[in-house]
């Protein structure tokens, strides 16, 4: 694996990170995280990534313990170790519980653990947004949001996992997620939109889904391109009716959904609502 992670400050290579079996967030699953990527080397909407971890922060009770400038800078220094000579990164921020006894009391965890990885961005192919993907329904159902609530990117991802996996065996691309009242919520790591009538739409947070940062970027995009982004609540006839398709997440930015459960959705091809999404998407995230 090639990536180069900080661990509480201290930088190494992959193989040489440590961190205790005794941390929370191995034991108990305790803790956060944000995943950004960089455009032109530059950590792209690093605000709106650094809100979401502090509000994730927030809901479980853990005091971060660096500013938004601190984190910058130990992301930078993360990076200028990896040597990426001219390729974009990926970048992973976490923050546990800490390490402390085996017990659920954070008093027996003073300071947090802070991780960083960073590797070179591999973004999906280009024939993936050329010809789209094929994703499928699953049956794991998105956490009930009085359980663990899907608003915290939590490290705990085990929903997710297990939604992935079934994808995975039924030859998926990505998986679309239910809530438990039957209405579509996300995939299992990506925003999902529909495309019906030219405009583009998403569930809403309550349809207990995390607000990515690339679908709340999409709003914006809307904006520009004269499309219009709205949420709306989603159910499986509306997808399967749709124009068009498409998931969002940091790393595949705005990836056409052609096929869902081996049904084309609209004419089977990636539609011209989504393309111009994408290309507006990519002309401001270059700086274009």
């Amino acid at each position: 694996m090639s990536a180069t992670v900080s661990v509480n400050g201290r930088i190494s290579s992959a193989r040489e990170a440590v961190i205790s079996v005794f941390d929370h967030g191995f034991l108990y699953g305790e803790g956060i995280y944000e995943t950004m990527r960089t455009y032109n080397g530059r950590p792209f909407l690093y605000d709106l990534h650094v809100r979401r971890l502090r509000n994730s922060a927030r809901m479980i009770v853990l005091e971060l313990p660096f500013t938004d400038e601190a984190l910058a800078g130990q992301i930078r220094d993360t990076m200028a170790a990896a040597d990426l000579q001219g390729v974009e990164a990926y970048i992973r921020v976490l923050v546990t519980r800490g390490v402390g006894e085996l017990t659920y009391d954070p008093a027996a965890t003073p300071r947090p653990s802070v991780i960083i990885i960073v590797k070179p961005q591999v973004d999906p192919p280009a024939e993936a947004y050329d010809n789209g993907v094929g994703v499928v329904i699953v049956d794991v159902v998105r956490n009930h949001p009085d359980t663990v609530n899907p608003m915290i990117k939590s490290n705990n991802l085990l929903n997710s996992a297990l939604a992935a996996q079934e994808a995975i065996r039924r030859g998926g691309f990505e998986g679309i997620m239910r809530n438990y009242r039957g209405e579509l919520s996300e995939c299992t790591t990506s925003n999902l939109f529909v495309v019906k009538d030219g405009a583009a739409l998403t569930p809403p947070l309550t349809a207990g889904l995390l607000p990515g940062i690339t679908r709340e970027f999409l709003f914006d995009i809307g904006r520009d391109v004269g499309i219009q982004v709205r949420e709306e609540v989603l159910r499986d006839a509306d997808l399967f009716g749709a124009d068009e398709a498409f998931l969002t997440s940091t790393t595949r930015e705005a990836l056409p959904i052609v096929t869902v459960d081996g049904r084309a959705i609209g004419n089977g091809r990636p539609g011209p609502v989504t393309k111009k999404l994408l290309e507006g998407f990519r002309k401001r995230a270059w700086g274009a």
